[in-house]
């Protein structure tokens, strides 16, 4: 029998760069971050999120600013690839960590590779 996507899934809400993040969250180890595209949410990387768990990493996966469980700011100033990119960095410091991979797809993949860009100390692939 198949294993749900969603069995072992945790929800939290944290706070970061000013705004409330639900996460999906997944397994132990090494941080990944995984950044999803529009118009999507945390669930659409519930796949993933088992294969990364198994294999040694945990895995978080937030519903992007503006989406689902995620504060929507009102101004549209406030979604800049620079907004979105310290919430992954904030994000970090939020679950304590030090370092993250980051990986994107769709609009999350602009975010992944800005936030690598910018700040390769904590995004280290």
């Amino acid at each position: 029998m198949n294993e749900s996507p969603l069995e072992g899934v945790k929800f939290s809400i944290i706070e970061a760069n000013g705004i409330k993040m639900r996460l999906a969250e997944m397994g132990e180890g090494p941080l990944v971050l995984l950044a999803h595209g529009w118009p999507e949410s945390w669930y659409s990387w519930r796949h993933q999120m088992v294969g990364l768990s198994k294999a040694g990493f945990r895995v978080i996966a937030p519903d992007m600013r503006g989406y689902g469980g995620t504060t929507a700011p009102s101004d549209p100033v406030d979604y800049t690839v620079l907004h979105l990119a310290g919430d992954m960095v904030e994000l970090v410091h939020a679950l304590r960590e030090k370092q993250a991979v980051i990986v994107g797809h769709d609009w999350g993949a602009i975010v992944a590779w800005t936030s690598a860009l910018l700040r390769p100390d904590i995004f280290t692939s």
